[in-house]
């Protein structure tokens, strides 16, 4: 999209899946919409607090980035019990979020996916289609700075219970593997968005670049750049 949006028409435009925060081209390579954010950050900066209520429960929040609300023709399942989706999200037909999850600004959730009880998908987060988060899957927010690299998961991944990607990275599902591509400065430790991933899928190896990366009770990266699934077994 070349024209440039705003406060209340720019959530509106993320909500309807017109515009991104980042967009995978045809070769694969994703680009980053750095203006997005930074017009998302104006918003924060521009709006002040205030005061909302459902039921007996009182909020305080950004005014103009509150809740979201949906309707039948959305296409959304937004099951009862204490979930919220914030203003500048955009869930897309055939998604189900079960409680209580939370899905923020400049996220996007595309066809068919499922956020389990107890996930998150951060801001500017760009989960694929027929993506599974299962329950406390963690999917770290980068909104700041504006031109860093969301986290990205791609079509078909399935994210295993209580991991987590909260650094800027990539994962993407092909044939029953799982490859992951991260940020090089990620730290070498357990909460590592590598080591989250490795907890995931298949028995098959996985292969990673030179990025620094760790295993519990394996050490640094192996020589050869795979971890097998002795590892998994480790993070399960």
């Amino acid at each position: 999209m070349s024209e440039r949006l705003a406060g209340l028409a720019l959530l509106d435009a993320l909500e309807q899946g017109r515009v991104r925060v980042a967009e995978r081209g045809p070769d694969g390579a994703w680009t980053v919409h750095a203006w997005v954010k930074e017009e998302i950050l104006a918003i924060f900066r521009a709006s002040p607090l205030a005061e909302s209520a459902a039921g007996t429960l009182t909020f305080v929040d950004k005014r103009d980035i509150g809740p979201r609300a949906f309707s039948l023709a959305d296409r959304v399942r937004i099951v009862p019990g204490g979930s919220s989706v914030r203003r500048g999200a955009h869930l897309a037909p055939g998604v189900i979020v079960m409680p209580p999850a939370y899905v923020n600004v400049g996220a996007f959730v595309d066809e068919g996916s499922m956020v389990d009880s107890h996930a998150l998908v951060g801001s500017c987060a760009q989960i694929g289609k027929r993506v599974h988060l299962s329950a406390g899957a963690q999917i770290g927010g980068v909104l700041e700075p504006a031109g860093a690299r969301p986290v990205i998961i791609e079509d078909d991944a399935f994210v295993g219970g209580n991991t987590g990607f909260t650094r800027a990275c990539s994962c993407a599902a092909a044939r029953c593997s799982l490859r992951v591509w991260c940020s090089p400065r990620a730290p070498s430790s357990t909460t590592s968005p590598i080591v989250a991933s490795c907890a995931a899928l298949a028995p098959h190896p996985w292969r990673f670049p030179s990025a620094p990366w760790s295993c519990p009770g394996r050490g640094p990266r192996m020589e050869s750049g795979l971890l097998r699934s002795s590892c998994t077994s480790r993070v399960r």
